[in-house]
């Protein structure tokens, strides 16, 4: 695992909505979060002030106002949450977790194709 700070589900809304829309207002960031959660202002800039406290994001002054931008990838995040929950649930080993989500799920045949092209493309990197 990595630096990359711990980001609850709460907060990665606010994560999202910047790693989509580039840096943005605190205002901004509210409109785009906080209706579609049910939350208030309040709720979205403490999310915001978690997150500068946790340096995954920063605040710039650009033509008298302040906008907030990550300081961490979507791609670092998503490497560190899938790690995280292989860790957890499987040992740190992806072969039971695929095994178990084509279990449970039912794979369509383009998804079964994609799986198969992944292994491919895996087994002549070698």
């Amino acid at each position: 695992m990595t630096d990359t700070p711990r980001i609850s589900a709460g907060e990665s809304q606010v994560m999202e909505a910047l790693w989509s829309s580039g840096p943005l207002s605190a205002d901004e960031i509210v409109r785009q979060v906080a209706p579609a959660q049910g939350w208030g202002e309040a709720t979205v800039k403490t999310l915001i002030n978690r997150l500068l406290k946790k340096k995954a994001l920063v605040s710039e002054r650009s033509e008298g106002r302040t906008l907030y931008r990550p300081l961490i990838s979507r791609e670092a995040y998503l490497t560190e949450e899938s790690q995280g929950l292989l860790d957890r649930l499987f040992g740190g080993r992806l072969a039971p977790m695929v095994a178990h989500f084509a279990r449970q799920q039912q794979l369509s045949p383009e998804e079964m194709a994609q799986l198969k092209r992944l292994i491919r493309e895996m087994d002549t990197e070698d």
